[in-house]
């Protein structure tokens, strides 16, 4: 009688024998890719270790990823402690001021990109090395869809610089001495000299704008070893936390702990919580969803919404507050966020460690007295940082940072101001016969994923030069845009479905009334559906396209802002339910 019920079966390949190329022969396959590697002057004992990939995002284009030599020493210097083979390879570095038309744009290749390498190549485990805006969404979401056990490395933010007295840092403060510049409080060599000051190294921003954010939601997620988000790029503790990661890239390579058993729903209203509790950008909300959308999960902006509600701000940080990361490092960091959010956290979550959430913030310990981050009883503001808002303008919702805008903003009615795409708004934004006024709402269409493409950070609108002479700092601002995580003001954004590809936003006109209610959650335009259904009919739209390159591929593929803009190929063909769950 045969045992074969009996027999089990055989282990997966691992190290140097995973993914052979085929050649038909596989015992060939592995005899050449081995010869090719003792050319390196590798050894059989060396080969056979656990094999850790890096995924190396250093690039002249790329000053946040410039600690990228020393990050990957320590690195490695932890994979080989712990008795791992360190493979480095590279892939797609986006910074975003150096990316054309943004780097949003060119944030799905990367994750392609990371993806097809991570499969393609033999390796047990992937450590992600990413820190600018886009790498660590596309480096998640191409993990996610790999599979393989990840681990994420951030590169930390960088130092704050002084202005002539005044502790400046990116970006937030950039935006701020731009605004007295175009406002002309101050003139060509102050706006000079700050420039100097604004970013005093290299490393992410230094407030809580998008690259924070993803580095705080990737160690609520459970992806980063303990303590893996603040520490300033320029630091030793910004090594100590590179090394420990190699360790534990081993560790999950070892246990096989694939990144799917990290990022569950759970996981997923945790980082949401975190989120909300930051301040956080409301970019993240877009790759938050693209993340999800690998697994097969949907953000519920509903329930996003409702998160909200619960949450309250209670990092001090800019622009919801006055801090900077420097700041909130020295505070404890996340240990000391995540032991404030306790009652509102899943503390059964697993994280990368093997352990639970729970478990690691007891082994960190009860945490000491600062004033970076508020108890839940003493918030910065008592609703989380974004609100969903509904209404016949965003059937499919439109986000709002609420914690940086002006609360008298947030229940308004105005004349909307409407610029017709990016090009129309540099060319009248500031024309001093601008028909305008401070109580007006600012509309631009066609910045959505489609409609630039890549949804550029141009929601937040500039307030226009006629009226930021008279002192005028802030309007509501509406579009089917993006803005900075560093960026401040009573801004509505993420309108979808998108102008381009016919969303109500493409038939609102200069003089139309529009209401906005946080209380009520609501967007609204004033006009009635009759005269909507003519203006469509008068002029319908045709969504873009191109003929051939990424930008066709963009073009046919992308998806809207609330599924992450992410291409509608890439998402994981089985739904597995709603994040955060329903309760």
């Amino acid at each position: 009688m045969s045992d074969r019920s009996t027999t089990p079966p055989p282990s997966p390949p691992t190290g140097m024998r995973k993914g052979l190329t085929s050649y038909g022969d596989e015992g060939f396959s592995l005899f050449l890719r081995k010869a090719f590697i003792k050319g390196a002057g590798y050894t059989d004992a060396t080969l056979d270790r656990p094999v850790i990939g890096i995924t190396a995002t250093g690039s002249a284009y790329n000053p946040c990823h410039g600690n990228m030599p020393q990050l990957l020493e320590a690195l490695k210097r932890g994979i080989q402690l712990a008795g791992g083979l360190p493979m480095e390879f590279p892939t797609v570095s986006l910074h975003e001021s150096f990316a054309a038309p943004t780097s949003m744009y060119l944030r799905n290749l990367m994750a392609i990109d990371t993806e097809e390498l991570v499969r393609a190549q033999p390796m047990d485990a992937v450590v992600l090395v990413g820190g600018c805006d886009k790498t660590v969404p596309a480096q998640l979401m191409g993990a996610a869809s790999a599979g393989l056990p990840a681990v994420q490395l951030i590169t930390g933010s960088m130092l704050t610089g002084s202005h002539r007295g005044q502790r400046v840092g990116a970006c937030t403060d950039c935006r701020r001495y731009w605004a007295r510049f175009r406002a002309q409080e101050i003139d060509q060599a102050e706006i000079a000299d700050v420039n100097d000051q604004l970013v005093a190294s290299v490393g992410t921003c230094s407030v809580m704008g998008t690259a924070s954010t993803m580095a705080c939601i990737a160690e609520a997620l459970g992806l980063t070893v303990p303590g893996g988000a603040s520490p300033p790029a320029v630091t030793a503790d910004r090594m100590r936390v590179a090394e420990e990661t190699g360790r534990i890239a081993v560790q999950v390579a070892r246990q096989q702990l694939t990144i799917d058993r990290i990022l569950t729903p759970q996981a997923f209203e945790n980082a949401l919580r975190v989120l909300l509790a930051i301040g956080g950008s409301t970019n993240a909300i877009v790759h938050m969803a693209a993340i999800a959308g690998r697994l097969g999960y949907e953000l519920d902006l509903n329930g996003l919404d409702r998160l909200g509600r619960e949450t309250p701000v209670l990092l001090d940080l800019k622009p919801s507050g006055d801090h900077y990361m420097e700041d909130f490092h020295a505070a404890g960091g996340m240990a000391t966020l995540l032991r404030a959010l306790k009652p509102l956290l899943h503390l059964d979550a697993l994280t990368v460690t093997g352990r639970t959430l729970g478990e690691e913030l007891e082994a960190q310990g009860p945490g000491f007295a600062q004033t970076v981050v508020r108890p839940l009883a003493d918030p910065i503001h008592p609703q989380g940082s974004v609100a969903v808002l509904w209404g016949n303008l965003a059937p499919g919702g439109a986000i709002v940072k609420q914690s940086a805008a002006d609360p008298r903003l947030m229940e308004h009615e105005g004349r909307a101001v409407v610029f017709e795409d990016a090009a129309d708004l540099a060319a009248r934004i500031d024309d001093p016969a601008l028909d305008v006024a401070a109580d007006d709402v600012l509309v631009l269409k066609r910045i959505g994923p489609k409609g630039h493409p890549g949804m550029p950070e141009a929601g937040y609108l500039p307030i226009p030069s006629k009226l930021a002479r008279q002192g005028v700092k802030d309007m509501l601002r509406i579009s089917d845009g993006r803005m900075s995580g560093t960026a401040f003001g009573s801004i509505v954004l993420h309108v979808t479905p998108e102008a381009a590809v016919g969303g109500p936003l493409a038939w609102v006109r200069s003089g139309d009334r529009i209401r906005v209610s946080l209380a009520r959650r609501e967007l609204s335009l004033l006009v009635d559906e009759a005269e909507l259904a003519a203006r469509r009919a008068a002029a319908p739209v045709t969504p873009p396209t191109a003929e051939r390159g990424y930008r066709k591929l963009f073009l046919d593929s992308v998806l809207q802002a609330d599924r992450g803009a992410d291409f509608d190929f890439l998402v994981a063909p089985q739904s597995r339910g709603k994040v955060p769950p329903p309760r």
